[in-house]
């Protein structure tokens, strides 16, 4: 195999933050409007665009050696891929999407089983076939191109099985969930014959590990602090630290340093707490990935 690893991107609305998530691993990768082959600074790559739909296809026939898509897209194309490791996230949230049953707010749907001799309309035919099938209710499944929401509001079916995130959109359309189906998130897959290519599994790892660190960076910040060599104890006590803090000695001094990654969420909460404990010099830094 040559020494160039075939990743592919997902297109659409994954894109965006796939591409986010790359920079802050240490990968630029730039698209354009013109083309299906985004640049990127590492000669070791060679990146192309694919529907997130048919990335698992493409990565296990050998067109993609490595490529992020969802569990869900896995399962629908019943694709023997290997999971290198979960990667949540997401255009709107760091949780996972959900396949939900939908029908309207006034119908008298109010459960799976009520769908008997019904039908239903959604892009995830396979796997709500197969779902549909495991609980003994025989339902009548179509494709939709698109717009599915808008199908069972207009009445041309009786519910749809959709994907969401926060369900804001599906309230917004005066429409109610009935049932979830399954959760996903995105996953970093492989195809298995490049697996068994020493290079590329190196290479693979690499890639995992990285995007693995920033994924785990997010939401999290450094702080770093001078304290007086008295008051160690009473500071080290108000921090929710990831790990032990930092402590070191200031040179010439009774000062003392103190470093932490914490949540950067409760920051507002505790420096003025650390501020009366006689903290001084306290620096809050971003991080991009942790490893």
């Amino acid at each position: 195999m040559s020494n160039k690893l075939k990743l592919g991107i997902p297109k659409g609305s994954l894109e965006k933050a796939t591409i986010e998530l790359f920079r802050k691993s240490g990968w630029n990768l730039k698209t354009s409007s013109r083309s299906y082959f985004p640049s990127v600074d590492d000669n070791d790559l060679k990146c192309s665009l694919a529907r997130a739909q048919e990335m698992s296809k493409y990565v296990d026939n050998g067109t993609f050696d490595l490529g992020l898509t969802g569990k869900d897209w896995i399962l629908e194309n019943k694709s023997d891929v290997e999971i290198i490791c979960d990667l949540v996230y997401s255009k709107v949230s760091a949780k996972p999407t959900r396949w939900v049953v939908v029908v309207p707010n006034g119908s008298e749907i109010k459960t799976i089983e009520d769908l008997q001799g019904k039908r239903i309309s959604t892009e995830l035919v396979g796997f709500t076939t197969e779902y549909f099938k495991s609980k003994g209710i025989d339902v009548e499944i179509e494709f939709s191109w698109g717009a599915t929401e808008a199908k069972v509001v207009e009445g041309l079916v009786d519910a749809v099985v959709e994907v969401t995130e926060t369900g804001s959109t599906i309230k917004a359309h005066g429409l109610k969930i009935i049932h979830e189906m399954m959760q996903s998130n995105t996953q970093l897959i492989a195809n298995k014959e490049a697996m068994k290519d020493e290079w590329k599994r190196k290479k693979i790892n690499q890639i995992a590990t990285m995007l693995g660190s920033a994924l785990k960076a997010q939401g999290m910040v450094g702080l770093k602090m001078n304290v007086p060599k008295d008051n160690v104890d009473k500071v080290i006590e108000l921090i929710p630290s990831l790990n032990a803090p930092t402590v070191s000695h200031l040179y010439n001094s009774d000062w003392m340093s103190v470093e932490v990654i914490i949540s950067e969420t409760v920051v507002r909460e505790i420096v003025p707490k650390l501020i009366d404990s006689g903290a001084e010099g306290i620096i809050e830094y971003p991080l991009n990935k942790l490893i």
